[in-house]
């Protein structure tokens, strides 16, 4: 029955073993991966014992298990130095392995001088041979050897403890818990003379509970979870946090930018209302709820950087929790904010500049607008009332979508309508002022001033940075003489091949030229004004103005009424 149960332990012993083994990647704790494989050797090495049949085999066997148990403590001494974050002095290490197997010195003089008698008890149990130490410079060394590691294990927790360093209160129980049953059910077969150790079992016990704790005891350290270009960056910060926001593990980096995580417990919630908690929270809550994975944060009069990401100890597997990494950020926040500021005053100016340049441009262009009217006797006051015009159609346009105008174009319409006659300025006065009617060579030459003032428009805009200006300004100069049936000028146009702005400058011209007092002629009443404008859209005029005019004549006979 007793090698039956040790084999049932070595193999689920195996079994957890193997569970660690094919979670394990490079970034493995080689002390926890240590103790998972020294566990089912010692319990082979009980196995094998119950069913060896000569005092030579069993005496091996006994020496081989009391050497694996002391190398099993040495490394649990410095997994538990690793889990409270206690550096080892290399030499040191090398003098407690050393310690370890100097204990086979004494095995071997022993077996030189041919007395095995005298270091070891070999009993015949029916089932196998069992073995006990009787004494002797084998027992002497190694109960030495035992007692001075758990003293010094104790030892450590206890000013650990007193200092109140981070450390995982659950990985560091199991260790205790193992290490003293392991010692207290040693010393208990030793005294009570039993035939065979329930050590096997312990051993098996611990195994499974260090494959179900692995996950966790390697998220305890945060070296394990990054990479090793980021464990040599010493200016970035690391904090690892469960799915529920526990408090997991952090690197030094860390701890100053977030000090209150110094006294926080590893397997603890972090309190919200810590500054820690507050922002970690706000952090994981930003990735879960929005997906934002970068940001800042500030604390302390100082901006850090972060980005947060899941982490998995499984390829494929489920997230296991989240890394944070962080990064003071202030000197390059304020950088940043003298560069905007810089940039925003650098902004003002050029806009300055480039409101100063246009309204030196506009002051000139209406400056030659009234150079032409003082010049033009038949036009007095012609481009101010065009231009007041030109806003209530477009007005009345937009407001009643009769064409898709958007805003910037109204707004361009309106701007460039004074622009229109710019070209009469090299007009022949003696044509520009005839009070009667022009001959076909006058008439001809009059036509030529819609393609010189497209000219003059580009000469006096050129340069600006609003290049949909400059084209609204040249098509309302070099076009609004077109007409929808193609017997305008300059170029014959044919209906909508007209610029929109051309055809709504076009109305405004014609009626004005028939409501006003001419050289050569009277004003003419609203009502014929409006029978001549509604008889021409069509041919002379955009048909689909016909409804902005209906709608705008009362407007527009308001206008002239208060303007007279």
């Amino acid at each position: 029955m007793v090698t039956v149960g040790f084999g049932v332990c070595l193999v689920i012993s195996i079994l957890a073993t193997l569970a660690i083994a094919v979670r394990s990647d490079d970034r493995v704790n080689g002390y926890d991966w240590s103790i998972s494989l020294l566990l089912p050797f010692l319990i082979m090495g009980y196995w094998l014992k119950t069913q060896t049949a000569s005092r030579e085999a069993s005496l091996v066997l006994f020496v081989f298990i009391n050497l694996s148990t002391t190398l099993l403590l040495a490394v649990i001494f410095f997994s538990v130095l690793r889990q409270l974050s206690i550096r080892v002095n290399p030499w040191i290490k090398f003098f407690i392995y050393a310690a370890t197997f100097a204990q086979l010195l004494p095995v071997w003089v022993t077996f030189r001088q041919g007395v095995p008698g005298d270091l070891i008890e070999i009993m015949d149990t029916g089932d196998g041979y069992s073995t006990r130490m009787v004494g002797g410079n084998f027992a002497f060394s190694h109960i030495t050897f035992l007692l001075a590691v758990l003293i010094v294990i104790v030892g450590v927790v206890a000013i650990v403890q007193a200092r109140k360093r981070n450390y995982s209160r659950r990985t560091l129980a199991f260790y205790m818990v193992f290490v003293g049953a392991g010692m207290l059910m040693y010393a208990l077969e030793s005294v009570l003379d039993m035939n065979f150790s329930a050590l096997p079992f312990l051993y098996m016990v611990a195994n499974v509970l260090l494959a179900v704790n692995y996950d966790r005891s390697r998220a305890h350290d945060i070296s394990g979870l990054i990479s090793e270009s980021q464990r040599t960056n010493t200016s970035r910060g690391y904090v690892a946090v469960d799915l529920n926001g526990w408090f997991l593990s952090a690197n030094e980096k860390c701890l100053d930018f977030l000090p209150d995580l110094r006294h926080q417990r590893v397997d603890t919630r972090i309190p919200e209302e810590s500054a820690s908690g507050r922002i970690l929270s706000s952090i994981i809550e930003n990735y879960s709820t929005s997906g934002i994975a970068k940001s800042t944060f500030h604390l302390d009069e100082r901006c850090y950087a972060y980005e947060i990401s899941p982490f998995a100890f499984h390829r494929g597997g489920m997230r296991n929790g989240y890394l944070i990494d962080i990064r003071d950020a202030t000197e390059e926040t304020r950088n940043m904010e003298i560069l905007a500021d810089f940039n925003d005053r650098l902004n003002e100016e050029v806009a300055e500049k480039t409101r100063s340049v246009e309204t030196m441009q506009e002051k000139l262009v209406l400056s030659l607008a009234d150079m032409v009217e003082n010049r033009d006797s038949n036009t007095g006051g012609h481009v101010k009332r065009t231009s007041d015009i030109v806003r209530i159609l477009v007005e009345d346009i937009q407001a009643k979508q009769y064409f898709p105008l958007s805003d910037t174009l109204a707004k361009d319409i309106i701007r460039t309508a004074p622009m229109h006659d710019l070209g009469k300025v090299s007009i022949d006065s003696s044509i520009l002022n005839k009070p009667g009617r022009l001959t076909p060579e006058e008439y001809t030459i009059m036509k030529t001033h819609s393609t010189i003032s497209g000219q003059m428009v580009k000469i006096l805009l050129e340069g600006m940075e609003e290049a949909h200006l400059v084209q609204t300004a040249y098509h309302v100069a070099r076009y609004h003489h077109e007409r929808w049936d193609g017997k305008g000028y300059p170029e014959g146009l044919v209906g909508e091949m007209i610029p929109l702005e051309a055809r709504i400058m076009a109305v405004a011209d014609v009626y004005d030229a028939l409501v006003s007092k001419r050289v050569y002629k009277e004003p003419m009443s609203y009502e014929k004004a409006a029978q001549i404008m509604q008889e021409g859209m069509g041919t002379q005029f955009d048909p689909n103005m016909y409804l902005v005019f209906l709608s705008c004549q009362s407007k527009l006979e308001c206008y002239y009424s208060l303007a007279q």
